[in-house]
């Protein structure tokens, strides 16, 4: 957000996350809603907000890859993921909340990454990091695993959580309309 020049405040959404789909940009999306709701909620009275909720899934085809809870889950997502090519998915919704009432925007955003095949060594070592575990996919493009990403499709800021330009154009978007 710092990025995009608009001040903020993080507040941490106590949703209960309920997924009815599979299609991973779907899930994304309705996993934002859940949050940004769950927000409002806690800022009843309040006249004037924007909350801005979002979920990033790492997907191999339809299927979803959480965080790894351990060892062995890191080990198995990482070897899926080495040598291949998968898609990183955000799905963001933001409320904006003023005097004239409320209007929401929920979208998603995909990035395809291509991981450089790895050898049973490196993925031990990277696994034996403590970066694996609180990461969907197991790995975050802007730590100790960019030296395996070969390359990406789409917004770099995206597979870190946030697809910066996309929400820039839709908050001014939004906020001016």
């Amino acid at each position: 957000m710092g990025l995009i020049g608009f001040p903020f405040s993080v507040m941490v959404s106590d949703a209960e996350e309920k997924v009815k789909g599979t299609d991973p940009a779907a899930v994304t999306e309705e996993l934002s809603w859940q949050k940004a709701h769950a927000v409002a909620a806690e800022l009843v009275g309040e006249e004037e907000a924007i909350i801005i909720g979002a979920d990033t899934v790492v997907a191999v085809g339809n299927q979803i890859l959480g965080k790894p809870a351990s060892v062995e889950e890191a080990r198995s997502t990482i070897c899926m993921l080495q040598g291949k090519e998968h898609m990183v998915y955000t799905g963001v919704t933001i409320l904006v909340k003023d005097r004239q009432g409320e209007k929401a925007e929920v979208f998603s955003e995909g990035t395809k990454v291509m991981v450089a095949p790895m050898n049973e060594q490196e993925i031990e070592e990277y696994i034996a990091t403590e970066e694996p575990y609180d990461k969907a996919g197991a790995y975050g493009i802007q730590g100790i695993f960019a030296k395996y990403i070969q390359g990406i499709q789409g917004d770099y800021y995206n597979v870190m959580g946030l697809p910066v330009h996309q929400l820039y154009d839709r908050l001014r978007m939004l906020v001016t309309a």
